[in-house]
């Protein structure tokens, strides 16, 4: 069976540990030589009955399963539930949440909030890069509206009928268009303040020299 496409497949795909074990296994060891994580030695042998390879070298923890050094490590959950998790939250166009996963997957919220952190983290890039290409940036205001609120708290944030903007915190977003994988990339950042030399230094740290900066905001006439 080839890749799966749609939820039903991968649940039907990743519930043969054969095709989990292939699958982690094409993604650690691509090459196809599988190493000891703890002194990346090549003098292992697969234990197929208890699932888990053993190292020759001689030093404790010889034995290691494919959850050694990943996410799943330390983990009671196979990897039955973790890998439909991860193809639920890679192919999931408007994202997932934990109340989704955990129904799709039969665990407790807990347990599928535990896994989204986890997989989340993983999916991060190592050293994180800079947006390139064409980027569009813009800033906004999030926060409820004074009308909302209660009488005590629009006084503590010294809020008066028609004004909005105390109270709410500035946020910006960077979207980096059909990037050098074809996908889009995003990254957001609280703003401390308005001012040019806040806004443009987030710029200047998530765009990389010479991409093309889209914004209905003055800062794009600064060069990233």
């Amino acid at each position: 069976m080839d890749a799966p496409r749609t939820l039903q497949q991968a649940i039907l795909y990743f519930s043969e540990y054969a095709n989990c074990h292939a699958a982690v296994l094409a993604v650690r060891w691509p090459d196809g030589v599988v190493r000891c994580p703890r002194c990346d030695s090549e003098r292992v042998t697969y234990l197929w009955n208890a699932r888990v390879w053993k190292c020759y070298e001689g030093h404790a923890r010889a034995k290691f399963s494919l959850k050694v050094g990943t996410v799943f490590e330390d983990s009671p959950l196979p990897l039955q539930k973790w890998l439909p998790a991860l193809w639920l939250l890679t192919n999931c166009k408007n994202g997932i949440s934990s109340y989704e996963l955990a129904r799709a997957l039969d665990v407790t919220q807990k347990t599928a909030w535990f896994m989204l952190s986890r997989l989340r983290l993983a999916l991060q890039s190592k050293y994180g890069g800079k947006l390139g290409g064409t980027v569009e940036a813009d800033e906004t205001y999030i926060g409820g509206k004074a009308r909302n609120m209660h009488k005590g708290k629009r006084q503590r944030l010294n809020m008066h009928r028609g004004r909005s903007m105390p109270g709410k915190v500035a946020v910006m977003g960077l979207l980096e268009r059909h990037g050098k994988d074809g996908g889009s990339r995003v990254r957001t950042e609280i703003l401390t303040g308005l001012r040019k030399p806040v806004v443009q230094g987030h710029v200047r740290r998530h765009v990389e020299a010479g991409a093309v900066l889209n914004t209905p905001t003055p800062m794009s006439r600064t060069p990233a």
